[in-house]
This record gives structure tokens, sequence and C-alpha cells, in this order.
């Protein structure tokens, strides 16, 4: 193999015809700022046109290629081949826990079922503005990081409680309640702490950082999870529920 070749060993499934996965091997010629998901279009133009993988904005914004790269979960788009270079065969595979669709590609209707039962929009106050709601800067400020998740579903995947847990609402839903909890715009403060007091809300994160680990963005949904807790905690304390604005 030349010195600006790679190998990229994916792992491969068609359900709907393969019992098991399994991997196959395709070496690609490489280029001077080639991603992950470009060295995948290689192999799909030149190699095998039936490969299966997930891609929209290739700008890190959508979170559709999400993966496992080299062993972590990342995005496709954004991950650089060079860093793989003289290191032996690059895995791919989809992301964990997810059932595949065909290859890379996996389904997320679990995954956005779950992000649903949170109510991931705002509730606004009665009557609505003729513009906008306003916030100041120091309002705003709670929010800044949480608004930037973009839903790839890296956090819930590399979750071992999700794995576990399937009614579990996992990071990904949690990050988002977390984000209109904390936003000064929103009525429903009290309806968005029931519906993550439980078992298989905040109390099922056991704190192993898995999430903040592989989010593309460095968002820390655990930190989000910790503060909704005491969020819980202090109502229970007080008794008090916030009146609706």
């Amino acid at each position: 193999m030349a010195a600006d070749e790679i190998t990229l060993k994916v792992q491969r499934q068609d359900p709907t015809a393969d019992r098991l996965p399994y991997w196959q091997s395709f070496t690609v010629k490489t280029r001077p700022g080639m991603t992950v998901l470009d060295a995948l279009f290689e192999v799909l133009n030149h190699h095998d046109g039936t490969l299966s993988f997930r891609f929209c904005c290739r700008a890190g914004v959508c979170g559709s290629c999400a993966m496992v790269i080299g062993g972590k979960v990342r995005l496709a788009c954004e991950t650089q081949v060079a860093q793989f270079m003289g290191k032996g065969d690059l895995m791919l595979s989809p992301l964990p826990h997810q059932t595949v669709v065909k290859d890379l590609a996996v389904d997320y209707t679990h995954f956005f079922d779950r992000l649903k039962r949170v109510k991931p929009y705002m509730v606004g106050a009665e009557p609505y503005p003729e513009k906008e709601y306003m916030q100041t800067p120091k309002e705003r400020q709670p929010i800044n990081e949480p608004i930037d998740c973009i839903l790839c579903g890296s956090c819930t995947s590399a979750c071992t409680m999700a794995w576990t847990n399937s009614d579990y609402l996992g990071p990904a839903a949690l990050l988002k309640s977390y984000r209109f909890l904390a936003d000064t715009r929103d009525t429903i403060y009290d309806e968005r702490l029931d519906l993550v007091e439980s078992e298989s809300g905040v109390w099922r994160c056991h704190t192993q950082f898995n999430c903040v680990e592989v989010c593309p963005k460095k968002l820390n949904p655990t930190e989000a999870i910790q503060k909704m807790k005491l969020k819980v905690f202090k109502r229970k304390l007080t008794g008090r529920r916030k009146a609706k604005k």
C-alpha cells in the first residue's frame, strides 16, 4: 500500500439479507484535508456503489454522519483522515445500540421518540408578542451552550444507561429539556420537571460522562442533568411549584 493510501475497514450489514454484520476493506488514495466522509464517498463512487451512510450538511451542523470512527463516536465530516495515517486499518462502524438500516446508517426513530417526550419546543406566554420574546444577555447565558446541540445521537449511543434501559430519555433529550427549563421565556417549568422526574429521567443518569466525551460540540449533558436533579430536589424540599407566567 502506498504512503498516501489508507484502508477503511467498514462494518456492513443489510438486515434484509444478512443475519450478522461483517467487515469489508477498501483502500483509498488520500489527499490533504480529506475527511472520513470524503473517504466514504471515494468508496461509494469508485469501489462499491451499494455502501450506505448518512450525510447532509458536510459542515458539522446537522449531525447526520455520526458513527464510530477508530473506536470512538465522531462526525465523519469533521474527522480528518490524516490523524489515522500509518496506524493500520481505519475501523468504521454504525452508532452502537441503534437499529441498523444498512451498513453505517441507523434508525433514529427511537431516539426522536424519546426527544418528543420532553416537549422540545418553547411554550411562550400568551398573548404572543408581535415580534419576539425578549431576553437580556444575562437571561440568555444559561442556554448559550445547550442550544448548540445538533441532535446527532452520539451521546445517547455512548450512554450505557441508554443501552440497558430503552425507556431512559437519554442525555440528548435531557439536555434539550434543560435548555427549555433554563429559558426565561418558557412558561411550563413545573411540567417540564414532571416529565424528567422519574427513573427513566434524570435519576437514571449515573454520571459516567460518556456523553461529554463524545459530544462533537463539546457540550456537557451530564452537568445539565445534575442541575435538573438539583431543581427537582429543591422543589421536593420546599413543596413549591412555579406559577405559570
